[in-house]
């Protein structure tokens, strides 16, 4: 049974009171992806201005998540959204990537977060930092970013789309449905694809998988 979390801002508030003033929280998007870059977001949440269901990304329709991403860019004291490419990826792990992604987000804000409320992971950052498990379910800011980081993903994916339609990019985002898989499996991976990942490597002809294996930062089927 899947447990079920309240989306509060208590430990916003918490460290408020101790003393810090830009607590921020910091989730990312597409980390399971097959194709292009993990996306991740930092957002420092205004008491004077709060913003009415918050949550975690996963569990928003489409709609919703449009709504409330514009709400907290309205609203927030401050957010930024920053990426890291398949090639970079491949290269450091998708682990490495993520929290690669989150460090760059953080270090954009304006005015800088004094303590960080990540979901399940630290950074390379000397910040005080508390992670939390399913933050982007239980804490506000943390859920801020999650939405974020997702919105502004699903959109790169809509304009990557552009460029390769055959793979169906705007509908599953990258993700490994059978619709993506089929893809693969007829035109071969994209420069784009993560070639890292089991299922793009394994529709790459013997060949470049050799290549992927000396050259992670250039991999390309086509």
């Amino acid at each position: 049974m899947q447990a079920i979390f309240r989306c509060e801002g208590r430990l916003e508030r918490q460290f408020r009171q101790a003393g810090y003033r830009w607590v921020a929280g910091v989730d990312e998007a597409g980390r399971g992806s097959l194709f292009g870059p993990v996306f991740a977001a930092a957002v420092i949440l205004s008491p004077q201005r709060p913003i009415r269901g918050l949550n975690d990304s996963k569990l928003l329709e489409p709609q919703r998540r449009e709504e409330l991403a514009a709400l907290i860019r309205e609203r927030a004291t401050a957010f930024s959204v920053a990426s890291v490419e398949a090639f970079l990826i491949d290269r450091i792990n998708i682990l490495q990537a993520s929290r690669l992604a989150m460090k760059r987000a953080i270090e954009q804000l304006d005015p800088p977060a004094d303590f960080l409320l990540l979901d399940a992971v630290t950074v390379d950052l000397p910040l005080p930092q508390r992670p939390i498990v399913h933050g982007d379910a239980r804490c506000q800011a943390i859920a801020a970013a999650s939405i974020l980081a997702k919105v502004g993903r699903d959109a790169a994916m809509r304009q990557w789309d552009q460029v390769y339609p055959l793979y169906g990019l705007a509908r599953h985002k990258g993700y490994g449905t059978p619709e993506h898989l089929r893809a693969l499996r007829q035109f071969g991976p994209t420069r784009h694809h993560r070639f890292s990942f089991e299922p793009v490597r394994a529709a790459c002809p013997a060949r470049q998988q050799l290549q992927f294996h000396w050259e992670p930062q250039e991999p390309a089927c086509q």
